[in-house]
């Protein structure tokens, strides 16, 4: 099926989602989708009941990382996945300290 068929003719996402944020099922087990859902929107909801990353998700349905997203972003709006969103920035390296280290590895791969 064509991706614009799949996404309804949107090209675009309504809100960002990094290829690493993870998408959850909210409430798995107590909610079901429309019978509007389509059947790409029904595999995504219920793959996420474990856990996945957008990325992961368009591998395993086989569509594009666009679409999934769209897809995705459509189940969020209407309340049926929520994300996990990636490290918080506190919790990353600093930039300054890798540079240091990379540095100091090329010193002493270069002697």
């Amino acid at each position: 099926m064509r991706p614009y068929v799949l996404t309804g003719g949107r090209a675009r996402p309504r809100q960002r989602l990094a290829i690493e944020t993870l998408l959850e099922t909210v409430d798995p087990e107590g909610t079901e989708l429309p019978v509007t859902a389509s059947r790409q929107e029904r595999m995504l909801w219920r793959m996420c009941r474990h856990r996945l990353s957008v990325a992961e998700s368009a591998a395993h349905l086989g569509l594009s990382v666009s679409v999934v997203t769209i897809l995705a972003c459509d189940l969020i709006d209407a309340g049926y996945l929520t994300t996990r969103s990636q490290v918080p920035k506190a919790q990353l390296p600093d930039v300054h300290i890798l540079q240091e280290v990379l540095d100091g590895l090329r010193r002493q791969l270069s002697a």
